[in-house]
């Protein structure tokens, strides 16, 4: 059950012009109520603001005296440019944890795709994951490719391979076409999780399902309530079931999913 208290932010780190590394002091949300990457907290980005912005969980953990959790964002609007100018002490009015993260119970080989700010959510079973693992991470240019967030990946993961759209650093293309080369080349994945716009995701699932591979995807949608009361972020699935992001996901299995709605 997500609960509204009132955070101290621990630290800002500026990884680019619009991209953001916060870290907040949580109270004892990961202790007590299961805070992990994957999930999402809703922020009150200043009095003007009437909704507040979903950001995603990178990294969770326990602490002293508060639980810590890393949250990696983009400034794309009025809400987030707010939240990009706070700074180590200030408070923000949180509510959280909401929605599910990905499930990894299951033994096996994971595939983990991440797309640009879709890579973050991602960090926590690169690292934190038992069974073995494999990250295709895609990003618009090099400049984008945070060396903060890669090497986490690429200490943890057996192998971690690089896209960028302009070719300025690992492949020269959008990341589907390496999960392609991968599945061809090796038959032993068993699930795909992946996290990025939506695009990315109809792709990667659509190479999922020609090879057999079970796949999650982490969805983002515009928000309002956040706590599944209104129908903003509603999605459509392939039974014609509408579903909440918030709520139901933002992680559901690809399969399931309406991707032409």
């Amino acid at each position: 059950m997500p609960i509204q208290q009132i955070c101290t932010v621990a630290s800002m780190t500026q990884l680019d012009a619009s991209t953001w590394w916060m870290v907040l002091e949580v109270g004892k949300l990961v202790e007590q109520y299961g805070l992990t990457g994957g999930q999402f907290l809703h922020i009150k980005c200043g009095d003007d603001q009437l909704l507040r912005r979903p950001i995603s969980v990178a990294i969770a953990g326990w602490d002293e005296p508060e639980d810590l959790a890393t949250l990696i964002f983009e400034v794309r609007g009025e809400g987030t440019k707010w939240l990009s100018q706070r700074r180590e002490g200030d408070k923000l009015n949180v509510l959280g944890p909401l929605g599910n993260s990905f499930d990894v119970s299951q033994e096996g080989h994971y595939l983990l795709v991440g797309g640009g700010i879709g890579v973050p959510p991602l960090i926590t079973c690169g690292e934190c994951m038992r069974w073995p693992r494999t990250a295709v991470l895609g990003f618009r240019t090099k400049e984008k490719a945070f060396p903060a967030i890669v090497s986490r990946f690429e200490e943890h993961c057996e192998k971690t391979h690089l896209c960028t759209d302009d070719g300025t650093l690992g492949r020269h293309g959008f990341v589907d076409g390496q999960v392609r080369d991968l599945l061809e080349q090796d038959n032993s994945f068993t699930q795909i999780l992946a996290c990025g716009p939506r695009p990315m995701l109809k792709s990667v699932a659509k190479v999922a399902a020609e090879f057999g591979v079970s796949c999650q995807v982490s969805m983002e949608e515009r928000m309002a309530c956040g706590i599944g009361a209104c129908l903003g972020c509603a999605i459509r699935m392939k039974d014609g079931i509408m579903k909440h992001v918030c709520k139901d996901g933002p992680v559901f299995n690809a399969e399931e999913v309406d991707w032409d709605a």
